[in-house]
């Protein structure tokens, strides 16, 4: 069952997309992505200097005068959202959920991709795929998948990113534009992660929360596992315990980052007391001058 105000939510964070978009990423969007190859044009006349390799022989030969063939950017790219839609996605501690989060970016790109004439379609996955749209193009499509990625309730609850890489490199043959949203609360994908990476353009939206990087020092603390159910009391007023979680969070981290790097796959991190508006912007323009330096 849909919340009561579906309607209203999905027009605010389509109109904060579109404000984003004409302000912000619509020339960093077409810039980063490149087509995927190149579609004849139209002939014109040779001039001196021109590569004789491009040189159409059956107009020459009609015209009487060398003609060279002209090629233009392909630019219609497929955009896929590879979305966690685990129980730990419905948490947040701050000013969002992690769901919100990943909504309020999806529909950013998506408007982005829409702009640029590009199909956008999605992938939700908890320990399974449980829910695929194929790519297409328009804007009721992309409302869908807003819609799909605030209100799907999905059967699962815990989080299966290898069987969703699996999927998505079976289902999808031709190289797409992919932004895999998860809190990467898992493991056992890192072999699926550098496959995906040799085949799409990969990019990892890490998305996590304040209370999962640093325990508070609040005293006796009981921690239910959004996945599992299972409890656990945490004595957080103790010193060497919330010392002991931070190490083990930035062990994690590191060799999150390390996974990252061994399957060249780009990485943003989004945090649910906000800015990822911001981070996302931020990807955009190191890619970009990443590209420049080529």
């Amino acid at each position: 069952m849909l919340p009561p105000d579906v309607g209203r939510q999905l027009r605010r964070l389509q109109l904060r997309a579109r404000r984003a978009v004409a302000n912000l990423l619509g020339g960093e969007y077409h810039s980063v992505f490149k087509g995927t190859g190149l579609a004849f044009a139209d002939v014109r006349a040779y001039q001196p200097g021109d590569d004789v390799r491009a040189i159409d022989w059956n107009v020459t030969a009609r015209m009487g005068q060398p003609f060279l063939k002209r090629f233009v950017e392909e630019r219609e790219l497929t955009v896929l959202f590879v979305v966690d839609a685990s129980a730990s996605l419905a948490a947040g501690t701050r000013r969002h959920a992690k769901r919100e989060i990943v909504a309020e970016l999806a529909a950013l790109l998506a408007f982005a991709a829409l702009h640029n004439n590009d199909r956008v379609g999605l992938f939700h996955f908890t320990d399974r795929v449980e829910h695929v749209v194929p790519p297409r193009k328009g804007t009721r499509h992309a409302q869908r998948l807003l819609r799909d990625i605030l209100f799907y309730q999905p059967a699962g609850r815990g989080t299966g990113l290898r069987a969703a890489l699996d999927s998505l490199n079976r289902i999808q043959r031709k190289r797409a534009i992919v932004f895999l949203f998860s809190d990467f609360l898992d493991g056992g994908f890192e072999r699926a992660l550098r496959l995906a990476g040799r085949r799409h353009d990969l990019i990892a939206v890490r998305v996590h929360d304040p209370l999962e990087d640093e325990l508070p020092d609040v005293g006796l603390l009981e921690l239910a596992d959004a996945e599992t159910g299972e409890l656990v009391l945490i004595d957080t007023a103790a010193a060497p315990v919330r010392q002991a979680y931070s190490k083990n969070r930035r062990r994690w981290e590191a060799e999150l980052r390390r996974q990252f790097r061994a399957a060249r796959v780009d990485a943003i991190d989004v945090s649910t007391v906000g800015g990822h508006l911001d981070a996302l912007i931020a990807f955009f323009r190191r890619r970009e001058q990443r590209l420049k330096h080529q």
